[in-house]
């Protein structure tokens, strides 16, 4: 090697041929050569990495907007499905306090029917036991009245039979009976 090192510093001395300097036995033109190829395969990988990044990053955004829309329109469904069931609440609510008020006016109304019906018949009752009362009182008083007048016949008659003569009896006796007659009837 030596020679070959004296070998090249002579030529160049010599004016002719110069000697390229070597690193890892290639030179300078191999290194540019080399680094460019570096450069484009790191241009060509660094340049499809962040894409390839990106993509699978927006892919991945996309899902998670995906599920975001769904989870929205769960919520918004179940809100619907719970305003449905809280109106349903409501209106069946509303229709057991209808119900409710309904069964007690038509309670209160049977109850005031049948206090109405109950005073009738009492007044019905009283009023046939009032009859039969003032028929019995008149009765009584008729047959009292009957009772008296022949008790007053019979002593008038006995008290005529007493003091007047015959012919006078037998006339008074008919008046007093004509006259109870019309009285009594």
């Amino acid at each position: 090697m030596a020679e070959d090192q004296a070998h090249t510093a002579t030529t160049v001395a010599e004016g002719g041929h110069h000697a390229e300097p070597t690193l890892l036995g290639l030179g300078a033109e191999s290194w540019v050569y080399t680094g460019v190829a570096i450069f484009m395969v790191l241009a060509v990988v660094v340049g499809k990495v962040p894409g390839l990044i990106a993509k699978a990053l927006d892919e991945r955004i996309a899902g998670v907007r995906k599920a975001l829309d769904e989870a929205a329109a769960l919520r918004s469904e179940a809100e619907a499905l719970l305003s449905q069931a809280q109106a349903a609440k409501a209106a069946a609510e509303s229709d057991a306090a209808a119900i409710r008020a309904r069964a007690e006016t038509e309670a209160a109304d049977l109850v005031k029917a049948s206090e109405a019906a109950a005073r009738d018949a009492i007044a019905r009752r009283t009023a046939a036991a009032t009859s039969r009362i003032a028929a019995a009182e008149r009765t009584a008083a008729a047959e009292l009245k009957a009772e008296v007048a022949a008790q007053v016949t019979k002593a008038a008659a006995a008290i005529i039979a007493a003091r007047a003569d015959k012919e006078l009896q037998t006339r008074l006796t008919d008046e007093a009976i004509a006259g109870l007659d019309r009285r009594l009837h």
